[in-house]
């Protein structure tokens, strides 16, 4: 009995499948147009227009066209059928914005790093840069240098004291 080889580099032919395939993303996507929906003023106005109808409707209708009475099973059983449907629906959204949210994080945090160790540098760079300058002669030290110098060829009388105009 000898098997055939199997290819590697070749995709596997498709098999089917007893359960339709879907989309997850797409799924995703849909669920978190949902959930947006059940979050808002409009949906909540709609509902209520729709309960109100529903029961103003059960209740002064002609009795043949009434569909659900007083208790208002029916009405019950539809809207923990909507319940039982937007909770996982508004689940899935909300663990999809958390999945987004963590690689917000990551990437912020990612980036803190880096303008962190950016800013180290430049400290580093700027410390060495005053610790260069401290060595530099300046035109005040400089000055200050040659009027000390000055002051001392006085005091030796090295030069004439200073005459009418100024000169030197």
């Amino acid at each position: 009995m000898t098997r055939s080889r199997v290819r590697l580099d070749l995709p596997r032919p498709a098999r089917r499948r007893l359960l339709p395939e879907y989309d997850p993303e797409a799924f995703g996507r849909l669920s978190e147009r949902v959930a947006r929906f059940l979050g808002t003023g409009r949906f909540i106005v709609w509902m209520t227009v729709v309960i109100i109808v529903w029961v103003l409707w059960n209740i002064f209708a002609p009795a043949a066209l009434r569909w659900d009475t007083y208790p208002f099973i029916f009405l019950t059983l539809m809207l923990s059928l909507q319940a039982s449907y937007a909770a996982p629906l508004i689940l899935l959204a909300q663990n999809r914005q958390d999945d987004r949210d963590r690689v917000n994080l990551e990437q912020d945090r990612k980036q803190n790093e880096r303008s962190l160790a950016d800013t180290e540098y430049l400290t580093r760079e700027i410390a060495a840069l005053r610790m260069g300058l401290g060595e530099v002669a300046t035109r005040d030290w400089i000055r200050s240098e040659f009027q000390d110098l000055i002051k001392e060829m006085d005091e030796r009388r090295l030069f004439p004291a200073e005459s009418d105009e100024g000169d030197r």
